[in-house]
């Protein structure tokens, strides 16, 4: 499990990473102004519904069903081919639905846009970026099949493709003096293509040919689709929270951007480290269900829950305590200003606070999906849903745009701890052994004295880091000081050590 940790972990790592770049790009390219407000809506409406119909609802519903089928050697090539079928129909029919109510679409993301240029901008992109939403629906039923056959690398790494397109689209388009906004508008469905090539041709590889077949109803997809169905509404609980998110924001000028830029940062963590876990472990459970092996289960969760930790309470304090310096020094140049970076790091801080409670969230999930359970995460969803509609709406006239990451955040705690209270009551499910108390009070103490020390050297470093090129040599050495301080306080409280990492990679 660590291995794979480890491989989904790098890959995703190099795409947050060249995520970044991109975003820097549309920052100096487009800073936070109508195009990139309408960019950045029209680009969330194919992500938006990969919830649904990709990793979000299908898969947690397809991998389990698919790695069961491997596990007693029954035919699972089929029942791939089957639901590619039924994904690819069902996600066409809803390409050609868009291309006639983009508008609508738009309107149900950004209401805000009603009144101003925005609208139309975002609805031009909207019909070119949208079919990306069919090329990486079908791509992620792929990576569902790789991730379940314990072949992790091409899915991981097919996220990279995406960011090295639209990079390349960008500063192709800037260097040859061309429209880059159009560059990276038409990027996004070519990016599309290029992820499903290299996860079909993985898939293939690896003995499973996923070609379609005549549409239809077997018992196993009726199943998949009984399975997926409360996926699929969780999922689009989640996206009315982002969805109210947006709408609040869509209503003051650049707020959008403002979100988009502060959700980047904090997404770097939780994608290296929560996608990654969850990626891994809910093959891994699946297997282990079918073999009955319930010890197995609760050491892998334990684990994970460690290995979890050990990476994101750092993570989580340095968004809290020094957002500043990192938006400044990222973003902060050509059309994002002083300004810009002010009002993304106020929302960075937001969500760095709710940091632990989204990642933790992909360690406890798969603990139901495994069992084929996506009803009950359904049922806490709602729960979560309403906490988050009532504080972004309640709160918008008082704090603006800053309601929607405040309602994220107490949301996100809210559904961990529904999910954390009944895991705990699965046989074989949360048991939180003496190793992961011990670690995790460590690792609590590390983060804080991390904490202590980066604030300290961000006052200390305050002119150095408004200096040209002089803030990147100081962000760097803040990063580096702190990653130094947390290592050797969790080392000296013996809350995770080199023989544990060791340990971890020969049972993984």
């Amino acid at each position: 499990m660590a291995r794979a940790f480890m491989t989904v972990g790098a890959w995703t790592l190099l795409s947050r990473v060249l995520g970044f770049g991109r975003d820097i790009l549309i920052a100096l390219f487009l800073g936070a102004g109508p195009a990139a407000d309408a960019f950045l809506v029209a680009f969330a409406l194919p992500n938006m519904f990969r919830r649904f119909f990709a990793e979000g609802a299908f898969n947690v519903a397809f991998v389990p069903m698919f790695s069961k089928r491997i596990e007693r050697r029954d035919d699972a090539e089929a029942f791939a081919r089957d639901a590619l079928t039924g994904l690819g129909a069902a996600v066409l029919a809803l390409v050609l639905l868009a291309q006639l109510f983009m508008p609508a679409f738009v309107l149900a993301m950004a209401s805000g846009f009603a009144a101003d240029e925005r609208l139309d901008l975002a609805v031009g992109m909207g019909r070119i970026v949208f079919p990306y939403i069919l090329f990486i629906s079908l791509a992620a039923l792929a990576s569902g099949v790789l991730n379940a056959m314990g072949r992790f690398w091409a899915a991981a790494a097919a996220p990279v493709l995406l960011n090295i397109v639209l990079i390349a689209a960008m500063g192709g388009a800037a260097l040859l003096g061309g429209d880059v906004l159009q560059a990276l508008v038409w990027g996004v469905p070519l990016a599309g293509v290029a992820q499903l090539a290299l996860v079909w041709q993985a898939a293939r590889r690896a003995g499973i040919t996923l070609l379609p077949r005549r549409p239809r109803m077997t018992p196993e997809l009726r199943r998949l689709a009984l399975i997926a169905a409360p996926a699929a509404l969780a999922g689009g609980v989640v996206q009315v929270n982002l969805l109210v998110g947006r709408q609040v924001a869509s209503y003051t000028e650049g707020a959008v951007a403002w979100l988009s830029y502060a959700d980047r940062l904090y997404q770097l963590p939780l994608g290296v480290v929560g996608i990654a876990i969850g990626v891994v472990l809910l093959p891994d459970l699946s297997r282990r269900l079918a073999a009955d092996d319930r010890a197995g289960s609760i050491a892998t969760i334990n684990r994970a829950t460690e290995f979890t930790l050990a990476l994101t309470l750092p993570a989580a304090a340095a968004l809290v305590v020094i957002p500043g310096p990192l938006v400044s020094v990222l973003f902060e140049r050509g059309a994002f200003g002083p300004q810009d970076s002010a009002a993304t790091a106020a929302a960075l801080a937001i969500y760095g606070l709710g940091l632990p409670a989204f990642v933790l969230q992909k360690v406890v999930q798969p603990v139901y999906f495994a069992r084929e359970d996506t009803r009950t995460p359904f049922r806490f969803a709602l729960v979560a849903m309403a906490v988050n509609a009532a504080l972004a709406v309640g709160l918008a006239p008082v704090i603006g745009y800053l309601a929607a990451p405040v309602a994220t955040t107490t949301a996100g705690w809210v559904m961990f701890a529904l999910l954390l209270r009944g895991a705990r009551r699965i046989d074989g499910g949360i048991e939180p052994d003496a190793r992961l108390r011990r670690s995790a009070l460590g690792m609590l103490a590390a983060s804080g004295a991390m904490a202590l020390a980066v604030g300290a050297m961000a006052w200390a470093l305050a002119p150095a880091l408004d200096a040209g090129g002089l803030r990147y040599l100081a962000l760097a050495g803040m990063v580096l000081a702190g990653a130094v301080v947390y290592a050797g306080v969790v080392h000296g409280t013996g809350a995770f050590t080199a023989r544990d990492m060791r340990d971890m990679m020969r049972r993984g």
